[in-house]
């Protein structure tokens, strides 16, 4: 949920440029299936960490020990941060808008809204990138099919809602944090494309570098909003590691190895896995309720979501 590719829904973090490939020990098929798992299960994650931590602290960690697996695979690999104070600022942008912003605001929205509902308004995030790509990117045009999927998804979220019973039992404010949290990452990945789309920098420094600041950011800001806690409930902790290590550092270096070997067309798609994962495993395992209009208008948004990523042949 917070990559560099323009055109998926989990945040891009920075602008293609194809790596070497090398030798997989594991099938993309299975690296596929791993990272559909990991992203779907991080937004139970979020529950049981903001069970016993607050919002920004959930995020702080989220974003410290998925630094760290980065900072940690650029060792291995030999890499430099990237230079220039120019890239750093944009990358200073890019962190804010695709990774400390929304994963803020999830945390948050997952104070009053089941992980089930977080993880399906994750996946507007298609819906929103192509609604702002036609007025942001000139080169993005617009046909009638990508239309109809932005209508059909947004009819999803709709149904999602229960828009027809006023938004009963629906909590407004939760539900519409995380709305905006999916909205952020379709604005960070626009800015990136248009800002460093050209960098000779690999992928995985200019993340490093942009998880780097993003958690600088964060570390700024809970001092101000939150007190130190007084004790350390360990699952919650162990929520917020694995949230942090594995939803972030580990899902982005799986998805980039899957960019380099079958492309950014068929990586993305498992965008549409994760909210799926996420209502079983809220359902399964928190006890979270599901009414029919969840899953119903869950595939609408889905299926929504796909047609927008249609391209035109040429």
């Amino acid at each position: 949920m917070s990559t560099v590719i323009p055109s998926r829904t989990q945040p891009p973090a920075t602008p293609p440029s194809a790596p070497a490939r090398s030798p997989r020990l594991l099938d993309w098929r299975l690296r596929f299936g791993l990272l559909s798992l990991i992203w779907g299960f991080s937004f139970l994650l979020i529950k049981v960490g903001t069970g016993a931590y607050a919002p920004f602290q959930v995020t702080l960690g989220r974003l410290l020990f998925g630094t760290l697996v980065l900072v940690a695979a650029m060792a291995v690999k030999r890499e430099r941060l990237p230079r220039g104070g120019r890239t750093w600022a944009h990358l200073t942008v890019a962190a804010f808008f695709l990774n400390a912003l929304p994963f803020s605001l999830f945390a948050f929205a997952e104070l009053t809204i089941p992980s089930t509902l977080a993880g399906i308004c994750n996946a507007t995030s298609p819906l929103w990138g192509m609604a702002f790509s036609l007025v942001a990117l000139s080169e993005d045009r617009p046909t009638r099919i990508r239309v109809a999927g932005l209508g059909l998804g947004f009819l999803g979220v709709l149904t999602v809602l229960g828009a027809w019973q006023g938004f009963h039992g629906l909590d407004a404010r939760g539900t519409a944090l995380a709305l905006l949290a999916s909205l952020s990452y379709p604005v960070g990945w626009i800015y990136v494309r248009r800002t460093l789309a050209g960098t000779t920098n690999s992928h995985l420094s200019m993340t490093g570098a942009q998880l780097l600041l993003a958690t600088a950011q964060l570390a700024v800001v809970t001092p101000l909003f939150t007190s130190v806690p007084t004790h350390f409930p360990v699952v919650p902790l162990l929520a917020v590691a694995a949230l942090g290590a594995l939803g972030t550092g580990i899902a982005m270096l799986i998805q980039y190895g899957l960019v380099a070997e079958v492309g950014p067309t068929t990586a993305q798609m498992v965008t549409y896995f994760v909210p799926v994962i996420a209502t079983v495993a809220g359902v399964t395992i928190l006890g979270e309720p599901l009414h029919w209009t969840t899953p119903v208008g869950a595939a609408i948004v889905i299926a929504g979501a796909a047609l927008t990523q249609v391209r035109r042949k040429d």
